[in-house]
């Protein structure tokens, strides 16, 4: 009849044939999140593209701090990619009818940290590109800059953005290179994107991030809840975020005004996207942005700092 039975007595679902500390979730079918019920899930996934952008030789881009355990951005860098696949490679088991497919997009980086990060992202199962960055090619498309730096970072950025929109064919997810994530992160966001999305019937954005900037006013906030915790929703991110095809298509304008020049914030036209369209960030964090211990752009709080980090060497 549609309905799953519960026996809280044996703590048992006899039609799903599982205990209730189970697994109960089935993707691209139901979403089952006690005591909330069943969701039936209408908007289903079906690939995710990652994108993995990475300069190893620029240690805080627009700072002069340094990261939390003061190490090389290669560390980082690395630490960052291991988590990633591990990531992925967890999402794999549990979802194998996803497709998954990572790009790395690599800017400036030497050929030391090159064959590094290859060396690190040749698993087995995985399919992986690798993209140079080509600077010449949007040299008459930027301003001009005050420093190199900078046009590197917008330039990196705008054939991310340019590989996502010829190559995206469900979910996008852009992943900077000084973020460490857990092990089910990709898990918990592809089945919470299909749990929310089918709830509220439109396409979404999401940041596995939770940064302290979001606690450092009072603006209003919306708390949902995805496939294993809860989410927020929030107006604004930094430049890794997942969403859908259909949002980069209708927003390409956004996207692309955002590599045009640095702006203030840098993220000013993506921000604006959140104007229009629902963002949210977990509760508490998938992802750890690695940067200066006193960053509002930085840690998550309530994480151990120190476990992530050795876990990921």
């Amino acid at each position: 009849m549609g309905y799953e039975i519960i026996d809280q007595n044996s703590f048992t679902s006899p039609t799903l044939e599982k205990k209730l500390n189970e697994e109960l979730s089935i993707l691209n079918d139901k979403s089952i999140v006690l005591p909330l019920g069943e969701v039936n899930i209408t908007r289903k996934v079906k690939s995710i593209l990652l994108l993995f952008r990475t300069n190893s030789n620029i240690e805080i881009w627009d700072q002069n701090k340094k990261r939390l355990f003061e190490l090389p951005k290669i560390e980082y860098t690395q630490r960052s990619l291991n988590s990633l696949l591990k990531s992925i490679s967890f999402c794999k088991k549990k979802y194998p009818n996803v497709k998954i497919k990572l790009v790395i997009i690599e800017d400036n980086t030497d050929e030391i940290n090159l064959n590094k990060i290859k060396k690190l992202a040749s698993i087995d199962n995985l399919n992986t590109d690798y993209v140079s960055v080509d600077h010449q090619k949007y040299r008459k498309i930027i301003k001009e800059q005050k420093n190199e730096q900078t046009y590197s970072n917008l330039a990196s950025l705008l054939s991310c953005y340019e590989i996502a929109k010829k190559n995206t064919e469900d979910l996008v997810f852009f992943v900077e290179d000084d973020y460490i994530h857990f092990e089910p992160m990709l898990e918990e966001m592809i089945a919470s994107y299909e749990r929310i999305s089918s709830q509220i019937k439109r396409e979404i954005l999401m940041c596995p991030a939770d940064y302290p900037y979001l606690y450092m006013n009072n603006n209003k906030t919306n708390v949902l809840v995805g496939n294993k915790r809860h989410w927020r929703t929030v107006q604004e991110t930094l430049c890794t975020f997942m969403t859908s095809k259909e949002l980069l298509e209708k927003y390409w304008d956004n996207f692309y005004k955002t590599c045009l020049d640095r702006h203030d914030p840098f993220e000013k036209y993506i921000n604006e996207i959140y104007n229009n369209e629902i963002c949210i960030s977990p509760l508490k964090s998938l992802s750890v942005h690695f940067t200066n211990v006193n960053s509002s752009y930085g840690l998550s709080p309530f994480i151990d700092y120190k476990k992530l980090w050795d876990e990921n060497e």
